[in-house]
Formats: C-alpha cells, sequence, structure tokens
C-alpha cells in the first residue's frame, strides 16, 4: 500500500511541475505575443515573455518540489 501512495504522490507531484512550467511559459509567450502587435515590436517582448515565463515556471516548480520534499 505505501508503494501506491508513493507512487500517486510521485505523479501529483509531476503532474504539478508540468502543469505550472507550461502554463507560465503559455502566458509569458501569449502575453510577448500581445505586446508585440499592440506595440509593433516583434519579437522583443515575445522573447522577453518567454524568458519570464520559463524564469517563473521554474521558480514555481522548485516550489513546489520543496513542499514535496518537506512533507516526507
Amino acid at each position: 500500500m505505501k508503494s501506491r501512495k508513493s507512487a500517486f504522490k510521485a505523479m501529483s507531484l509531476y503532474s504539478a511541475v508540468l502543469a505550472q512550467l507550461t502554463g507560465s511559459i503559455l502566458i509569458g509567450i501569449f502575453a510577448g505575443r500581445w505586446l508585440d502587435e499592440k506595440w509593433k515590436t516583434e519579437p522583443l517582448f515575445l522573447i522577453i515573455g518567454l524568458l519570464l515565463g520559463l524564469t517563473a515556471g521554474v521558480f514555481s516548480m522548485l516550489k513546489t518540489v520543496n513542499h514535496f520534499n518537506s512533507e516526507d
């Protein structure tokens, strides 16, 4: 039973990390594209949005992993 609980915990961690990383990157990309279209600065804000989204996703991922590790 403990092995099954551990497997579910690992799957929930992977799912949370994947959702956070993907979501933050996509938000950064779409926000950057919108700003580029508004101010005609292609691809400046797309790149900035991508980098900000990636950075936010990594920090969020680290926070989630630390939270899961502290529960053990």
